[in-house]
Order: structure tokens, then C-alpha cells, then sequence
């Protein structure tokens, strides 16, 4: 499995820089990537958000807030299981009892799950099971989210959030300040002058398609949850018709 050839490459460069045995490099590596994905740097990147993993990934969508199941086969593809069988070995495990954190390393340690991977099966494991409610955060915290797939590249999705002229043809009378912004796999702002931010993941989809992902963090309930939920699933769709029409599709 080529996710578990490059996680075992990236034990062996630790073990080379730190002179570490195989197996605390390993535990180092595996610590990193269960940490909550809204906590972590941009992806080095994302890949990381995504994530910052021990692979290739896609963009730093914060995982553990997400509220929307990403889809069965894709979920597959990039783990080697859909959901069902991630549940029923959860499970199994009787996760139920663990916490958001255990749950992820354990998906990393026993299965190598990537670490972006392994935060979004955590998350909605948590949700199915109902130890969260869509949109709340373990610790109680309120987040709203988003995605479109555009038939534009990576780079003009990235683009479109990045440059100030841009972003106000799709995104206008919004004030947002920039904290950290990597081409084109993610983007971070704080939002109309705070306390609320951004943070946004760019996955490519091929050659000319990519999907851009909006988490919206530190809301303060499930009102303002749901109201931001509707507000960028129009501004995204808006989105999509600035980039594919008028000759702006290339």
C-alpha cells in the first residue's frame, strides 16, 4: 500500500535526523498526526492540512469539525475502507469510550490511516455514534462547513481566495484578514475582524477540476452554525459560476 511505503520512508528520515529507534520515531510520527486537525500548521503542506500526515493528502479542511460525510467511495479509495467498515471496527474497539484524540491515533497506529484520513473518519464516527451533534466540536465548540467542485485547477480556486480582486467578484463586502495563505492547497483568515475565521483546503480532481472546502470556526452555537452552513453553500455555488462562465474557465 503506497500510503504505508511513504509513512514507513518518513519513520526512516526521522530515525536518520534524530538518531531515534524505529519504534519512538514511529510513536513521534504517529502522535503528530492524531493531533486535532484545527490545531495544526498548514500542511507542508497539504496536501495538510492536508493535512499534515505521514502522506500525501489533500488540503487542510480542519477534520474535526466537519459536518458533512464525505462520500462512501472516496473515503475508500483514500483508506482502504468505506465507511461501514470503519464504524463496525470502531466498534469493535468500542471507541465509544474513547476520546476525539484516541480514536484518531488509534486509526493511525493500527491501520496507518493518514492523519488528515484518519481525523474525518473520527469525526464522523463521533457523529453517527452521537457524541457530537453536526457542527459542535467534542470539546463544545461550534464550526460550520462547506465544499464545491469547481472545473477550474487547484491554483485558480487558491487564487480566487488569495487575491483581493478576486475574491470580491464572488465574495463581496467582506472584510477578511489573511493569516496564513500556501499555494494552492490552503487558505487562513480571520473573519470581518474577528472572533470567527476561515479556513480553506484546495483538492485537486484531476487536471481541470478541484474542490475547495470552507470550515468556519469558533461560532458561537448551533443557530450561527446552521445560518454560516447555508451562507457559504451560496457563496460557493456563487462561486463556481464566476470561474466556469464568461471565458473565466481555463
Amino acid at each position: 500500500m503506497t500510503s504505508q511505503r511513504s509513512f514507513k520512508t518518513r519513520v526512516r528520515t526521522r530515525m536518520e535526523k534524530t538518531g531515534e529507534s524505529y519504534t519512538t520515531a514511529r510513536r513521534h510520527l504517529i502522535s503528530r498526526a492524531a493531533e486535532p486537525a484545527s490545531d495544526a500548521a498548514p500542511p507542508p503542506e497539504p496536501g495538510t492540512a492536508p493535512p499534515p500526515g505521514p502522506v500525501t493528502a489533500p488540503p487542510p479542511r480542519p477534520a474535526a469539525a466537519q459536518t458533512e460525510r464525505i462520500a462512501d467511495d472516496l473515503i475508500r479509495a483514500r483508506t482502504g475502507r468505506g465507511w461501514a467498515e470503519w464504524f463496525a471496527l470502531l466498534d469493535a474497539a468500542a471507541a465509544t469510550e474513547w476520546t476525539h484524540t484516541q480514536i484518531a491515533r488509534h486509526l493511525v497506529a493500527e491501520y496507518e490511516v493518514p492523519g488528515w484520513w484518519a481525523q474525518t473518519i473520527t469525526v464522523g464516527y463521533e457523529q453517527t455514534r452521537g457524541l457530537r451533534a453536526p457542527g459542535q466540536q467534542r470539546g463544545g465548540g461550534f464550526s460550520a462547513s462547506a465544499s464545491r467542485t469547481v472545473a477550474v485547477p487547484a491554483l485558480r480556486l487558491y487564487e480566487a481566495f488569495a487575491d483581493e480582486t478576486a475574491r470580491a467578484r464572488w465574495l463581496p463586502d467582506v472584510e477578511v484578514r489573511v493569516r496564513t495563505a500556501t499555494a494552492p492547497r490552503s487558505f487562513r483568515a480571520d473573519w470581518a475582524g474577528g472572533p470567527t475565521r476561515i479556513v480553506v483546503g484546495f483538492d485537486a480532481v484531476g487536471e481541470s477540476k478541484a474542490r475547495v472546502t470552507v470550515l468556519h470556526e469558533k461560532l458561537t452555537g448551533a443557530e450561527q452554525a446552521a445560518e454560516l452552513k447555508a451562507y457559504w453553500r451560496e457563496r460557493l455555488a456563487t462561486l463556481k459560476v464566476v470561474l466556469e462562465s464568461n471565458g473565466d474557465h481555463r
